[in-house]
């Protein structure tokens, strides 16, 4: 076995659990409901923000009871590292926004940077309403003030992965959030 396969597999046997699976079950439930409220009749177009938005983006859709379109976009700033860098897009917003109510869902609001970008990108291309979901909010200081809709869970100011949140790559699929030790 490789010495990074190793870390993978330590990471998740170290780790602290933040929030187990029955817990993040009533957060998705939960989020439902207030987009159901706030979108039921808009026609949204959701977007997920590849790769973390992904499995939030799956809770909620089984949980949407209305029409709804589903496109996806790629920003990130991680690339698979710990450390954030400048805004890179491997997949750009399709031409499907222009004029639509938009729902924005990505796994963590960290600094801030990743999604204000985002918005700032959907707005420029004639989104008429951004609304954005967060499955996590890390408690920590932002440079950036993002104004977000919907908010999932809160996590510590550490390296958490699972429910879309990866480490190194590894680990999205975890039904639980668990915090680097």
């Amino acid at each position: 076995m490789s010495d990074f396969f190793e870390e993978i597999v330590e990471v998740r046997k170290t780790a602290e659990l933040i929030h187990d699976e029955d817990a993040m079950q009533e957060i998705y439930d939960a989020l439902a409901e207030q987009i159901s409220e706030s979108l039921s009749d808009s026609r949204p177009l959701l977007l997920p923000v590849m790769l973390g938005g992904l499995y939030l983006c799956g809770q909620l859709m089984s949980r949407l009871d209305f029409p709804l379109e589903i496109d996806y976009l790629h920003a990130t700033r991680y690339r698979d590292k710990l450390q954030g860098d400048d805004l890179y897009w491997p997949v750009s917003p399709s031409d499907k926004i222009s004029g639509r109510t938009v729902l924005l869902i990505d796994d963590i609001l960290d600094q801030g940077v990743t999604l204000s970008g985002i918005i700032e990108n959907l707005k420029m291309s004639g989104a008429e309403d951004i609304q954005s979901v967060v499955l996590s909010t890390k408690q920590c200081s932002r440079p950036l003030e993002v104004d977000v809709t919907f908010r999932g869970v809160n996590v510590p100011d550490r390296y958490v992965f699972g429910c879309g949140m990866d480490y190194k790559g590894y680990w999205r699929n975890l039904p639980q959030i668990y915090a680097v030790a």
